[in-house]
């Protein structure tokens, strides 16, 4: 399995109503490859299967979708999984889904 697709792995696994960073799916991966994840993601097959949609900045800003920042396609997407956005930003705190937990999930 190569890069792309384990971050498209991992991203499956992000549930409706919760959103994920490039950053928590890079440290699932054990790397530091921020901008390779969201190459990944921007070249994304599968979707909406994939939902690459629901990975956001770390900071909460919206990040990029089909390669332009702050999709409003993107924003519209999330509103309707539930996802509340104010001044095109996430809560994390309320919304964010780690992939790390899962993964120790998993494991144990």
């Amino acid at each position: 399995m190569n890069f792309s697709q384990k971050v498209w792995n991992f991203t499956k696994k992000i549930p409706k109503g919760k959103v994920s960073t490039y950053k928590e799916i890079a440290k699932a991966l054990n790397t530091k490859a921020y901008r390779a994840v969201g190459t990944a993601l921007k070249n994304n097959p599968y979707a909406p299967k994939v939902p690459c949609h629901r990975v956001i900045n770390s900071n909460g800003t919206i990040g990029g979708y089909k390669g332009k920042l702050n999709n409003k396609e993107k924003i519209k997407i999330l509103k309707k999984e539930g996802i509340e956005i104010k001044n095109n930003k996430v809560d994390l705190k309320k919304y964010l889904f780690l992939l790390l937990f899962l993964l120790l999930y998993l494991f144990l």
